[in-house]
C-alpha cells in the first residue's frame, strides 16, 4: 500500500468549518437582498430598456456570488487563516468617518472634515507627523473642493473655510 495512512506518513487534520467565514457569507447575502429591496422602490424613468434600478441589482447579483463562494470555501475550511487584528487602526479610521459625519453635520464644511479624515487614517497606518498630514491634509482638501466647485461646478458641504474660497 502507498498512501500516507497505510505507510504511517502524515496525516492532515481534518478541515473545520470556519464560523467567521460563513458570518461573512450571511452579511454579504443580507446586502445583496438589501439592494435588491431598495432597488425596488426606484422610480423607473426609462421608456424601454433598463432603468435606475438595473445597477443596484447587478452589484446584488456579484455580492450573492461571492456569498456563496464564500459560503462553500468556509463549509470545507478551505479560506485562509487570519492573521490577529489590531484594533487600534480600524478605532482611529472609524473615529475619522464619525469626525467627517459630525463636521459636515455642525457646518464645518467639506474641507475640514475630509482633512480629518485624513490625518485620523494616516495614523492608523502608523504615521504619526499629525502637524505636516495635517497641512497636508488641508492643502489636499482645498484642491479637491476647488476642482469640485469650480471645475465641475458640483456642490460640496460648504464651511468657513470654504466661504473664504
Amino acid at each position: 500500500m502507498t498512501g500516507d495512512h497505510a505507510s504511517g506518513g502524515p496525516a492532515q487534520p481534518p478541515r473545520r468549518v470556519d464560523r467567521a467565514g460563513i458570518i461573512i457569507a450571511a452579511l454579504l447575502a443580507g446586502l445583496a437582498v438589501v439592494l435588491v429591496w431598495d432597488a425596488r422602490g426606484l422610480q423607473s424613468t426609462a421608456m424601454y430598456g433598463m432603468g435606475p434600478e438595473a445597477m443596484p441589482v447587478v452589484i446584488a447579483c456579484g455580492l450573492a456570488l461571492l456569498a456563496i463562494g464564500n459560503f462553500i470555501d468556509a463549509l470545507r475550511g478551505n479560506l485562509p487563516a487570519r492573521e490577529s487584528a489590531d484594533p487600534v487602526p480600524v478605532i482611529l479610521i472609524l473615529v475619522g468617518l464619525a469626525l467627517l459625519i459630525a463636521i459636515i453635520g455642525f457646518g464645518g464644511g467639506f474641507i475640514l472634515a475630509t482633512s480629518a479624515l485624513f490625518v485620523t487614517t494616516s495614523a492608523a497606518f502608523g504615521r504619526r507627523a499629525i502637524l505636516v498630514d495635517s497641512i497636508i491634509a488641508l492643502v489636499m482638501s482645498t484642491l479637491i473642493y476647488l476642482a469640485f466647485d469650480r471645475l465641475l461646478t458640483l456642490s460640496l458641504p460648504t464651511g468657513p473655510l470654504e466661504r473664504l474660497l
